[in-house]
């Protein structure tokens, strides 16, 4: 899990996260990862609109987000 944080990172991508909080709460979140500290990253969160600290042993599915561009004519 933790190579394709890092790879999200990197390639500057939009993840949709599976999340389990401390409290077993199970949440869906749209990020943007800002930095890497230790077993935990920073990362922007579009659903909740502010940043937010995860811990990578408390995510449960990481997959990027693939924008189709629209065609123009």
């Amino acid at each position: 899990m933790k190579e394709q944080i890092i790879k999200a990172m990197q390639r500057n991508q939009l993840i949709d996260l599976m999340y389990i909080a401390k409290d077993g709460v199970i949440s869906k979140r749209r990020i943007k990862i800002i930095k890497m500290i230790g077993g935990k990253f920073q990362a922007f969160c579009f659903t909740k609109q502010a940043k937010r600290t995860f811990i990578i042993d408390n995510v449960l599915a990481a997959v990027p987000v693939i924008r189709k561009e629209g065609m123009v004519i």
